[in-house]
């Protein structure tokens, strides 16, 4: 039997997917600068200009007047994107109906899940028990590739698009900020690296997260760096 998501959920979680696409949107516009850069075999800019106070004059290094104007265009919509962005995380995280305060507090325990991450986690799982094991919580989010069955058969392959796209895109943002804000993290990534590669390395530590967020929610207690490591 299918899960139904609760109704009264349903508003709150489509709002953070909706934060979701425009963070993507405004990812796109980045990038976008950025190609245009290298086309024009342009100098790095000194700073990140993902922030409002670094886009100063940016426009004006581009040679050609049109170009000019496609890019000030992207600096525009930038504008608008983190100020709409801005407001909707405002929003959620002053007026979203607090359905499971506890486990918003446990997932916030867990070093890079803050406020949008601990929100998206909490709606998109909403309730634990509806994962028997932990493999069907990672197999969910995307963390291990699924099996695809037919008739009581299992086959390899073609399943990765199976699962929740937006808790994928959350455990993998909260594994970056993990890495950031914790020295043995650093330290234990920096291995996984020299093992199996960037990539791999990355994956291996979003499925981590997410198996500790499992249990975590399962058993109501605070994240453990002792227990993790």
């Amino acid at each position: 039997m299918a899960y139904v998501y609760p109704a009264e959920m349903r508003p709150t979680r489509d709002l953070l997917r909706r934060r979701m696409f425009l963070k993507h949107k405004r990812s796109e516009l980045l990038g976008h600068i950025e190609n245009t850069r290298n086309q024009y075999l342009l100098p790095n800019f000194y700073k990140k200009i993902a922030y409002k106070v670094n886009r100063q004059g940016i426009a004006e290094r581009f040679p050609n007047p049109s170009t000019q104007m496609s890019i000030q265009t992207n600096l525009d919509l930038l504008t608008v994107f983190d100020n709409k962005i801005l407001e909707i995380e405002l929003f959620i995280t002053h007026h979203a109906q607090q359905h499971n305060p506890n486990d918003l507090y446990l997932l916030r325990t867990v070093p890079g899940i803050g406020k949008v991450l601990s929100l998206v986690i909490l709606y998109e799982i909403h309730d634990i028990n509806r994962f028997p094991t932990v493999q069907n919580l990672a197999s969910y989010a995307r963390l291990i590739k699924p099996k695809r069955e037919s008739a009581g058969k299992t086959y390899s392959g073609g399943n990765r698009k199976i699962g929740n796209a937006y808790l994928k895109w959350a455990f993998s943002e909260a594994a970056v900020l993990f890495i950031r804000e914790n020295d043995d993290i650093k330290t234990y990534h920096q291995t996984l690296k020299n093992k199996h590669g960037k990539a791999k390395a990355m994956a291996i530590l979003s499925h981590r997260i997410g198996r500790a967020v499992y249990y975590i929610l399962k058993n109501k207690q605070a994240f453990d760096m002792k227990r993790f490591l």
